[in-house]
């Protein structure tokens, strides 16, 4: 009788298990891949960067006056106290010899720059020349064989790559967060200039106070933009930082150290960013690109063939389908310079290369004095 028991449990686990394999809705075991070869190691590009991360800190004094009553002698006076302010934030040295690229509002109104480095040393630094429009500033340190980053192309830079953040938010030296580019060409309508650049480079790497001028670099270490806003409701970090891509560093860096001003080129035309709605308004096929609205006087766009109603597709094959994008590809340029534009005429794709013009609509490079 036992043996029959035994038996007849066999057979009953034995169709249990047949079952369980024919079950269609039985899942399939999970094939666990071991990814310990290709693990992911922010040690390299952090040790780079902080080295070529600095912290900024801007003073400025000012005479506060104030009134005064003496009660015994019956007469008002006036007198005087110095009054302090500071502000700080990050920098990135961009030259051995000590040039450092930071955000214009850092040390927007402030009367003295100074520097320290990642190792404690500290320098005043003069400031060069300021970009408003781009929120970018360049100053200069009286030092050599100084640890710079190297510029990185942001064009290639991809949504999902990881990237790191360095720099001294609330006053923590040398600090780095880690994350993913998140959006590229992002405009968010913080700057407040005429003729302001925006085309940020969006990531989730905590950004807070402080971390304003410090580096986003990519895992080689490379510099692929200047950490220069966060998107919040309460004055820290919420989840998303932005950055001035390294093509625009780059170009802003190269004009404010040889002409001390940036050299903006324009195409002397009148836009809009194309979308469904604009595209119904205008009774047209909706074409991803910017609209030609109209010209400047004398437009060399406009010479080259350009009509009002094009939509420009692509400049010098690179997509634009946003005004943002656009300006991040022209930012590049010089006044005099050619560019090729694609445009969409009618459903048709036609090219016609413009020369780029300054802001009076000449081609001369303009010097500050």
């Amino acid at each position: 009788m036992k043996n029959v028991i035994i038996i007849i449990l066999v057979s009953i686990l034995s169709f249990l298990i047949i079952k369980q394999e024919d079950d269609p809705t039985q899942k399939t075991p999970i094939d666990y891949v071991n990814y310990s070869n290709s693990i992911i190691d922010f040690k390299h590009a952090a040790k780079i960067g902080t080295k070529s991360v600095v912290h900024v800190t801007a003073l400025k004094e000012e005479m506060q006056e104030y009134l005064y009553f003496d009660h015994f002698f019956g007469f008002y006076d006036h007198y005087q106290v110095p009054n302090h302010q500071y502000t700080s934030g990050s920098g990135v040295i961009v030259s051995e010899d000590g040039y450092i690229i930071t955000n214009n509002h850092v040390i927007k109104g402030f009367n003295e720059v100074s520097i320290s480095l990642y190792d404690g040393k500290e320098y005043l630094a003069k400031v060069i020349a300021a970009d408003p429009s781009t929120d970018l500033a360049l100053l200069k340190i009286n030092e050599k064989n100084l640890n710079n980053l190297n510029f990185s192309n942001s064009d290639n830079v991809e949504v999902g790559e990881w990237v790191l953040a360095i720099g001294n938010p609330l006053n923590l030296n040398s600090t780095v967060t880690s994350g993913i580019v998140s959006a590229k060409a992002r405009n968010i309508n913080i700057l407040q200039q005429e003729y302001a650049i925006e085309s940020f480079i969006q990531t989730d790497a905590a950004v807070n106070p402080g971390n304003s001028g410090g580096a986003l670099v990519n895992l080689n270490g490379e510099l692929i933009g200047i950490n220069t806003a966060i998107a919040s409701t309460t004055g820290a970090y919420s989840g998303y930082s932005f950055a001035i891509p390294s093509n625009i560093v780059n170009k802003v860096y190269t004009d404010l150290l040889n002409y001390g001003i940036v050299q903006r080129a324009f195409l002397g035309i009148y836009i809009q960013e194309m979308n469904p709605k604009l595209a119904k308004e205008l009774q047209i096929n909706y074409t991803a690109g910017i609209y030609v609205n109209g010209y400047t006087a004398n437009s060399n766009a406009e010479s080259a063939g350009l009509r009002k109603g094009d939509i420009i597709t692509k400049v010098d094959s690179i997509q634009v389908s946003s005004i943002s994008e656009l300006q991040e590809e022209l930012m590049k340029k010089n006044p005099g310079m050619n560019v090729t534009l694609s445009v969409s005429r009618k459903g048709k794709i036609k090219e016609f290369v413009v020369k780029l013009t300054n802001k009076e609509g000449g081609i001369d490079i303009i010097k500050k004095s």
